[in-house]
């Protein structure tokens, strides 16, 4: 039997590391409205986006799982539609056995109950009992979303957790989540080190900076940091 030696993939970066991290590189990372909520707890999550917009019937939904690929996150558009649900368990399922990251909808959810059994983190605007009741309208698939006026498209990577949803072009995204991991491990260490009994204010010579500030009344504490190579955004 062959032993894999592939890399593992690391986790992604929780979604306020990469926001800090899009911040310092100049890269637009598009905040998803923040009404958007995970069903359950989230672990930070990334994934190329395929989005959609719901016409009122599955089959778009369908073609577009068909052809994505694993890791992928489906990102419907239904419109944010409080009237009706656009999802249940039969197609998050799908999503899930088809091996997607997440479901992103701009619109709600139902079958609540099966959708926390079966795992696949659900971001939405809130649940309802009612599917779509509508005639579905003629016409293709359309492989593009509007979060309340926030474009996706198939060029863009979606970075999620319980904070929210972010979207990044992915021709950036390797750039800001490398620099994002960076400023996790940074941020870790110095929580560790509060843990142990050495306060922020300590780590960041604070004292100093006070000194430094009574001195020069020019000199912020971003300046501060970023001359210390600080990872904290202020």
């Amino acid at each position: 039997m062959e032993t894999d030696t592939s890399t593992p993939t690391q986790p992604a970066p929780p979604t306020a590391a990469v926001a800090d991290a899009a911040l310092r590189l100049g890269v637009e990372a598009r905040l998803a409205p923040v009404a958007l909520r995970p069903l359950a707890p989230c672990a930070p999550l990334s994934g190329r986006a395929r989005p959609v917009t719901h016409l009122g019937s599955v089959d778009v939904l369908l073609e577009t799982i068909d052809d994505a690929a694993p890791g992928d996150i489906l990102v419907i558009d239904n419109g944010g539609r409080l009237d009706e649900a656009c999802v249940g368990d039969l197609m998050v399922l799908e999503a899930e056995r088809a091996g997607l990251a997440a479901m992103v909808v701009w619109g709600l959810h139902r079958d609540t109950a099966q959708l926390r059994e079966i795992g696949l983190p659900v971001f939405s605007l809130g649940m309802c009992p009612y599917g779509p009741r509508r005639v579905p309208p003629a016409g293709r698939r359309m492989n593009s979303a509007f979060l309340d006026g926030v474009a996706v498209t198939e060029g863009d990577h979606v970075v999620a957790d319980d904070d929210g949803v972010l979207i990044v072009a992915s021709d950036r995204v390797d750039e800001v989540i490398e620099l994002a991991r960076e400023i996790q491990r940074v941020e870790t260490a110095q929580a560790e080190r509060m843990r142990a009994g050495f306060t922020l204010r300590d780590q960041l010579e604070f004292s100093s900076y006070r000194k430094r500030q009574a001195a020069d009344p020019e000199l912020t504490l971003r300046r501060h940091l970023q001359e210390r190579g600080g990872a904290i955004e202020v």
